[in-house]
């Protein structure tokens, strides 16, 4: 994209060196048009050097705790890292242990976003494993009957999964939730509300696949207590979005995408 005309003493017509005098309101029909004063480039060159520059000494002089110092910017202390080790507490397989403050609060809600969208809620034993370990128990108990009948043989078998959440011989069963960042929307100490945006991917690789592995980008928004001395889900909730435009890339074979599910293990989320 060009500025302005950068051929100083080219009149249009070929020839060069030539000396026109312009007087003011008066065209020239020979001439290119005249060339705006240079200080818009120099403006535009001077704005994108001053934005760099902010953009490093903002970054040079983040703290350890990873948050802008500036007043009048948005902090990204949801997703930057705090420098506070990851938990090494596991109950049923899920991170636990996290701290009762807002950094806690935000890695609980994202833990629990991977495991209740993974493959093990689509087989009755992990799944009631799950949700007895994330939510309380009072509401644990209110949904395991609804979860069952909802993960259904009919509903499986749309999946093509058998009735005990299984794929076919020689077919890999994808179920993945990949947290993108979390939003602390309320935080009262002993209460948390926490909305988590992620995307996912689910469907079912193989050779003869109906329902090949996609991807879903979702807000998954929990509202969690403090619970004998851990964050428990007492009520959640979905919702579309948001979605970015999606690549340009291939979709990959799903031989391809059956390897990457064996061979790349999923991650838990402490901050």
């Amino acid at each position: 994209m060009s500025l302005g005309n950068e051929n100083d003493g080219f009149d249009g017509m070929g020839g060069t060196g030539q000396t026109r005098t312009r007087l003011p309101d008066t065209a020239d029909p020979y001439a290119p048009p005249r060339r705006p004063a240079r200080t818009s480039r120099s403006l535009i060159t001077v704005v994108g050097v001053v934005v760099l520059l902010i953009a490093a000494i903002a970054f040079a002089n983040r703290g350890d705790d990873g948050k802008d110092d500036s007043a009048d910017t948005p902090s990204a202390s949801t997703t930057a890292a705090s420098g506070t080790k990851p938990v090494a507490g596991k109950n049923g397989g899920i991170a636990s242990g996290f701290a009762r403050d807002e950094q806690g609060a935000q890695s609980a809600a994202a833990n629990y976003a991977v495991a209740l969208g993974s493959d093990g809620m689509f087989k009755r034993v992990s799944r009631h494993q799950i949700v007895d370990t994330i939510y309380a128990a009072e509401t644990a108990a209110r949904l395991k009957g609804p979860q069952d009948a909802a993960y259904s043989a009919d509903f499986l078998k749309k999946l093509g999964l058998d009735a005990d959440g299984n794929p076919p011989k020689g077919s890999t069963f994808v179920s993945r939730t990949i947290p993108v960042g979390t939003k602390v929307d309320s935080f009262g100490g002993d209460t948390a509300r926490v909305s988590v945006w992620y995307t996912g991917l689910i469907g079912m690789s193989g050779p003869n696949s109906t329902d090949p592995v996609s991807t879903a980008w979702k807000t998954w928004t929990f509202d969690l207590r403090w619970v004998d001395k851990g964050w428990r889900v007492t009520a959640d909730s979905q919702k579309n979005g948001p979605a970015p435009v999606p690549g340009d890339i291939a979709a990959s074979s799903s031989d391809e995408i059956s390897k990457a599910v064996e061979e790349f293990g999923g991650f838990t989320y402490a901050r």
